[in-house]
């Protein structure tokens, strides 16, 4: 298994922030997008990285950033680093497969979440409240079944190490106007559902993921990343079975260890087993195949 890459530095580029996942450079005209192998989990970037899985988030974002293209514009220039600017050059070997020069676009203030099925703090917050994010349910769900139709469930976004916050469809009206933050759901909606179908046709069941979306020269377009096992939860259709955890694709394995670990959820996390690092990295690049093919 390669070594992780947890951390870029390049000299002679001037990085403008440094994320959970994702190192940007600001190369003037346009951004460097750098997707590391660093692993957030409950909001805390874990010591442990996931081998080659900056590599599958780009290549997964590029494939739906395509796909979607007729519905939305979006912030890729390109991610092949033989058409990178000059400056680019010296760290090529590292910026290969992982990275992507991007348009500069105005970040919008909210994380648009989608859930079509109830799992995770949607189940959690079912159960104890009957309703997600103030949505009312229908009484009797199970753990993991198929929503009546997809949720749009928006939060606000979070520096690192603080949690999002979910809130109302109101109250992204109130930061963004009636019809932008209108936009921003029925986009989401639409990319959501178009997703689904397309990987359903994979045998690969999109339960829920987030989205953000940027303005540039006044227009919407989609940015970061989308439809990748870090910011959806990815199941595979054969073993589906409502009524409790689905197995995934994504980084729940990890999760459900750090649930079992005793960890308090605060920075630092725990060190990762190899088991676990290995099993995570097997199932991220098992849905990039799948996905792209």
């Amino acid at each position: 298994m390669t070594q992780p890459i947890l951390e870029t530095n390049f000299e002679n580029l001037n990085m403008v922030r440094k994320g959970k996942v994702r190192d940007i450079y600001d190369l003037g005209d346009t951004l460097l997008m750098v997707t590391t192998d660093r692993l957030s989990a409950f909001d805390v970037v874990l010591p442990n990285g996931i081998p080659d899985k900056g590599k599958v988030l780009t290549q997964i974002s590029a494939f739906w950033f395509k796909e979607m293209e007729d519905l939305i514009g979006n912030h890729l220039i390109t991610h092949e680093v033989d058409q990178f600017p000059e400056i680019c050059k010296p760290y090529a070997e590292i910026l290969e497969g992982r990275s992507m020069l991007v348009k500069k676009a105005e970040p919008l203030p909210v994380e648009c979440i989608v859930r079509g099925y109830i799992s995770g703090s949607g189940w959690k917050s079912y159960q104890k409240e009957g309703h997600v994010c103030g949505i009312a349910l229908p009484d009797g769900l199970k753990e993991s079944d198929k929503l009546p139709q997809p949720l749009y469930t928006p939060s606000t976004k979070a520096e690192v190490g603080d949690h999002d916050i979910n809130v109302d469809f109101d109250h992204t009206v109130k930061l963004l106007g009636k019809k932008r933050a209108e936009k921003l759901r029925d986009l989401s909606l639409a990319i959501y559902n178009r997703g689904v179908e397309k990987a359903l046709a994979k045998n690969i069941i999109i339960a829920d993921t987030k989205f953000e979306f940027g303005v540039v020269d006044g227009e919407i377009i989609l940015i970061d990343e989308v439809l990748t096992p870090d910011s959806s939860r990815f199941w595979p259709q054969a073993t589906y079975c409502p009524g409790g955890a689905q197995k995934s694709f994504d980084k729940q394995f990890t999760r459900d260890w750090l649930e079992s670990s005793g960890w308090d959820k605060k920075a630092p996390g725990p060190e990762l087993p190899a088991e676990v690092i290995k099993h995570t990295s097997e199932k991220y690049m098992e849905v990039l195949g799948l996905i792209t093919g």
